[in-house]
């Protein structure tokens, strides 16, 4: 059960209510992380400004792989639920691609070596060895690339912290497989 008080929409006022309409537009519903965090009107449009300002970076499936990394290390089940809908969803991605993804991995090799990366990053609080990248220099990213995995591995963070303090309810629905 969810750990911090969701508010009534009814109770919002008009800017945190059209921040939550858009996001159902896009989504198809409004999770309940999204619910629960418009109780904090500044927290909502950080989080969602921050995700439409993040999805200009790398491409879809990378992100969403990067995501998933991250949130596997740092034992999100909320947010593995919603990158794993939303990659099958919008990102086009296999069922098997998003279990590698999780694992650190990819079906594509650079993604993989993103997702490793992200997965470093996280697990070593941002202390990664030359050897990690040298291995994601040698996959292709340059430096602009390899701050942009470190961002969307630290904006995954961001919300898989207020996911695991809030222990949020998971209302995602099941992912289809796409292939």
């Amino acid at each position: 059960m969810s750990r911090l008080k969701t508010p009534a929409l009814d109770d919002l006022a008009a800017g945190p209510r059209q921040i939550l309409d858009k996001v159902g537009a896009q989504l198809g519903f409004v999770p309940n992380m999204f619910k629960t965090i418009a109780s904090n009107p500044t927290v909502l449009e950080v989080v969602t400004s921050l995700q439409a300002t993040m999805s200009r970076v790398l491409d879809a499936r990378t992100r969403h792989s990067i995501a998933l990394a991250a949130s596997r290390v740092n034992g999100c089940d909320y947010c593995l639920a919603i990158h794993s809908y939303s990659s099958s969803e919008f990102g086009g991605m296999s069922s098997d691609d998003i279990d590698l993804a999780r694992a650190g991995s990819s079906v594509d090799p650079k993604r993989a070596a993103a997702a490793r990366f992200a997965q470093q990053v996280v697990d070593s609080r941002g202390q990664v060895s030359d050897a990690d990248l040298a291995a994601v220099r040698d996959a292709g990213y340059s430096d602009p690339e390899i701050l942009a995995i470190v961002t969307v591995a630290v904006q995954a963070l961001l919300t898989n912290f207020i996911n695991n303090v809030n222990q949020t309810d998971i209302d995602i629905p099941a992912v289809n497989s796409v292939g």
